[in-house]
């Protein structure tokens, strides 16, 4: 058994109002992040997308940001963070981000119109984030090559029949257990 899927099945399940919510290491930070986990991560995104062309990995801050890096590690490819604060750098870009539990603003530095991305997050849940970005990236002129969530959580969310995703396990919390709905990702 991987470990992504390993990992998934161990996660522990906690109460927020009436949703159930799993813990897990690349969501959450906690429990411990395994180096074998991401790594076995990170060649699972090299397997699914086309890399020779991207030009900037671009992730939303913060739960993308160790997934990118060692991504950009394995590559070579720059990495992109987008923040929650503004800068006020020349080229700033502000999007909405609204997810199942916020909203607020993120901002986007360093990507000119014509530069080959690629979108990668730790889960998609709503897709409110990922939307937000696409369509932000679009608005500068970007090419998003592929977007990819490591988890996402089943049902219908806010890319389907909009913008193409990739993913690499797809997973519903069930009784107060994760279930494993496609061990091979993607919509």
């Amino acid at each position: 058994m991987d470990q992504l899927r390993r990992s998934l099945l161990e996660a522990p399940i906690i109460e927020k109002g009436e949703y159930q919510y799993f813990v897990h290491p690349i969501s959450d930070g906690v429990p411990t992040l395994k180096p074998g986990l991401l790594r076995e991560i990170v060649i699972k995104i090299c397997r699914k997308v086309e890399l020779e062309d991207v030009d900037k990995i671009v992730t939303p801050a913060a739960m993308g940001i160790h997934i990118s890096t060692a991504l950009s590690l394995m590559t070579d490819v720059p990495i992109v963070v987008i923040r929650k604060r503004e800068y006020g750098l020349d080229g700033e870009v502000s999007l909405s981000q609204q997810t199942g539990y916020s909203e607020s603003e993120m901002y986007i530095n360093d990507v000119q119109p014509g530069d080959s991305v690629l979108v990668i997050d730790d889960v998609l849940s709503t897709g409110g984030t990922l939307s937000a970005i696409c369509e932000a990236l679009d608005g500068i002129g970007a090419d998003v090559t592929d977007v990819v969530a490591v988890i996402k959580k089943a049902g219908e969310n806010e890319l389907d029949g909009r913008i193409d995703y990739k993913t690499l396990i797809n997973v519903r919390v069930e009784d107060g257990e994760v279930v494993i709905v496609d061990e091979n990702g993607d919509g």
